[in-house]
């Protein structure tokens, strides 16, 4: 019996550690993850400074244009709108395809970081009982004659539990 709470002892200190480890395993990867989302914000904040300089240049634009004294064709006001349109938009589509890829990558990471901690978890096996295997000891109790309540006390598990192994084994 001694043994037997020797090896169930070790195996608990296994597993607790093996959940210790889970535990530091799911931090770090936390503080990988509040990296990767700190790089995006940094984008988007490059992404929106941009933007100001553009519409700031835009309206600088526009006054020099109130300005001037030679008068544009339309056919001239439209190409010039379309350059400025496209000067403005092609900065912010390369930064949100930036964007878009480090947002895969995450998700990627995100998804087999999940699937490795379920397959770690899956091969985490817990004992089917606290004090190993008590059968012989209530069967052979049980047959000197020791009542159900005594074997439950002396053995310290439930009194269904001991009717579950006599049970079991056809005793009862």
């Amino acid at each position: 019996m001694n043994l037997e709470q020797f090896s169930i002892e070790y195996i608990v200190i296994a597993m607790a550690v093996m959940i210790l480890y889970l535990i530091y395993y799911v931090f770090s990867k936390d503080s990988q993850y509040h990296k990767n989302i700190h790089s995006v914000a940094s984008v988007v904040e490059d992404l929106n400074r941009e933007l100001y300089y553009l519409k700031k240049k835009l309206q600088d634009t526009q006054d020099g244009m109130k300005n001037s004294s030679t008068h544009m064709s339309d056919e001239e006001i439209y190409q010039e709108i379309e350059r400025s349109v496209y000067d403005m938009v092609q900065p912010l589509s390369v930064g949100l395809k930036r964007m878009q890829e480090s947002l895969q990558t995450i998700d990627s990471q995100i998804d087999s970081r999940i699937s490795s901690l379920e397959t770690g978890v899956k091969q985490i096996s817990i004992p089917s009982s606290i004090h190993g295997n008590d059968d012989e000891k209530i069967i052979s109790l049980f047959k000197q004659g020791v009542t159900l309540d005594t074997i439950s006390k002396e053995l310290h598990i439930s009194k269904p539990e001991v009717e579950f192994v006599l049970k079991i084994n056809k005793i009862k």
